[in-house]
């Protein structure tokens, strides 16, 4: 047999296409040539290939080689394909048998030596092998992260002899079972619990019902407050993930310059980029799109804190994936969508000093200096934000309220209460309220005749956009929701409209 046929995955954003590896060996000069779109390390694996099969004691055919990958259209990179061109080799050779090629699918890159080494985005290779009912056989150090897919057959080698003595059944392997590690002891007082901000009830409010609803929040106040302390303990009060979410995460995870720690597996992103990160960092992008800090954070919490030092022109590009929950990247040869469902928490001082409104009267900004800093973050930007809140300065006494015996509530109460509000939505409508469409606004988020006054009063008043006044519905949806009522009263809107801080009073000197 000259011809032979292997099963391999591509990578494309978070997709793994499937791509055909046939080898075709035929009389000429000894060559061996690859087509089918690709990049140079995949160009490179010719002479990968031939090393690892020489020196694994096979023949490697005097013959001319053809590798096509198809589809000839979809560009290919990386090592990951070394393994399948090195089976197909040996299988239109007659080195190993053909017919037991179909059932699997194989990605890996081989060394010199013939041993096999990891590849980046081997869970998205894995989900499609499953969902095509094909086993999946990969390097062994891969194995612990494809095996976070469930329903699939996974096989994992360290060399490539281990693979062809599989294959032709002189030693099987057994399918890969990831190890019961024992988990190392839990030291709660190592974890970002909400218990340990002290005072700051509207703050801590505001923070539950952006985890209870998905509600992106800006949170305003002089430096020292807690809105950092803030926004690093919302990961602790969300609901769990759920088995997709988690692989969607992971997924993104595998497929970055980071690579994914199965240690983190069913743990929300918590993403704090500098304000120093360009468009690129945050978005994503490169020559060959990889994942920016937006989609790193999907299913998790993304934070950008002294939001007005963010360049104007990267705080722009949050606009679109907020909407949308997800970023399309368009290069000259390709074209990758990467799902970016983040919730935004962010900071700002309400001054370029910062001390706004302190009671000491430590600030000396002009009013013009605050306008043009708070001009930073454009009018669109803020009204996509849910929530706007002051985190003031606390009083001296409440900073020992600690050592007086007096305690806040733990992370584990709170949670309790968003899970059991998230649940009544996801029973409700099959998603968060933050995610709401207009139709399902109207159809959930019912008000009576006098608060539908009050909320026209309120828009007209603040000259709030259509945007905005369906925002204030939903967080009013979700703070009935964690007050277990069917309907939202007026003290649930009341309570929605007073988080558009930023719409209700221009910066003043308290």
């Amino acid at each position: 047999m000259s011809l032979a046929i292997v099963y391999s995955r591509a990578q494309n954003g978070i997709d793994a296409p499937l791509v055909t590896v046939e080898v075709h060996l035929s009389n000429g000069l000894p060559s061996l040539s690859i087509v089918g779109l690709p990049e140079m390390a995949v160009k490179e694996s010719k002479d990968r290939v031939r090393g690892a099969l020489l020196n694994a004691h096979f023949e490697f055919p005097a013959r001319r080689i053809t590798v096509n990958l198809a589809p000839a259209d979809l560009p290919k990179e990386g090592g990951r394909f070394d393994l399948p061109i090195a089976l197909g080799i040996l299988a239109a050779s007659g080195q190993i048998p053909v017919q037991v090629l179909q059932q699997y699918e194989f990605v890996g890159e081989v060394a010199l030596s013939g041993e096999l080494r990891p590849i980046r985005g081997v869970l998205s290779a894995a989900v499609r092998a499953r969902d095509a009912q094909r086993c999946l056989l990969v390097p062994m150090d891969n194995a612990a992260e494809a095996a976070l897919v469930n329903e699939g057959v996974l096989f994992a080698a360290r060399h490539i002899t281990q693979v062809c003595a599989h294959l032709t059944g002189a030693q099987p392997l057994a399918p890969y079972v990831a190890p019961l590690t024992p988990q190392p002891p839990h030291d709660a007082s190592e974890t970002p619990d909400l218990s340990d901000v002290r005072g700051q009830q509207h703050a801590r409010r505001a923070l539950e019902i952006a985890a209870a609803g998905g509600h992106s929040l800006l949170m305003i106040g002089p430096p020292g407050t807690g809105k950092s302390m803030l926004a690093s303990r919302l990961s602790s009060i969300l609901p769990s993930m759920s088995e997709a979410e988690a692989l969607e995460a992971a997924t993104i995870m595998s497929i970055s310059d980071a690579g994914f720690t199965p240690a983190l597996w069913g743990k929300r992103p918590f993403r704090a980029p500098h304000h120093t990160a360009s468009g690129v960092a945050l978005v994503g992008g490169g020559s060959q799109p990889r994942p920016g800090e937006i989609s790193l954070a999907h299913h998790g919490v993304l934070f950008l804190d002294e939001l007005p030092e963010f360049d104007r022109r990267v705080l722009e590009v949050l606009r679109e994936p907020l909407e949308s929950g997800h970023i399309t990247i368009s290069r000259a040869a390709r074209q990758a969508t990467f799902p970016s469902r983040f919730q935004l928490i962010a900071a700002m001082n309400p001054c370029p000093c910062g001390y706004l409104g302190d009671p000491n009267g430590r600030c000396h900004c002009s009013e013009d200096q605050v306008q043009r800093y708070r001009g930073r973050i454009s009018g669109p930007l803020l009204d996509r934000i849910d929530m706007h809140i002051e985190v003031p300065r606390l009083p001296r006494e409440l900073l020992n309220a600690g050592a007086e015996g007096r305690s806040e509530e733990t992370s584990d109460t709170v949670r309790a209460r968003v899970e059991a509000a998230r649940a009544r939505q996801m029973q409700r409508a099959g998603k968060p309220n933050c995610v709401l469409s207009n139709r399902q606004i109207e159809r959930t988020c019912r008000l009576g005749k006098s608060d539908a006054q009050l909320l026209e009063q309120s828009i007209e008043r603040l000259g709030l956009s259509t945007r905005a006044y369906h925002r204030i519905l939903k967080v009013a949806r979700t703070i009935a929701d964690l007050a277990n009522s069917e309907e939202i009263m007026t003290a649930h809107l009341a309570e929605a409209i007073s988080y558009r801080r930023l719409d209700r009073q221009r910066p003043s000197r308290a």
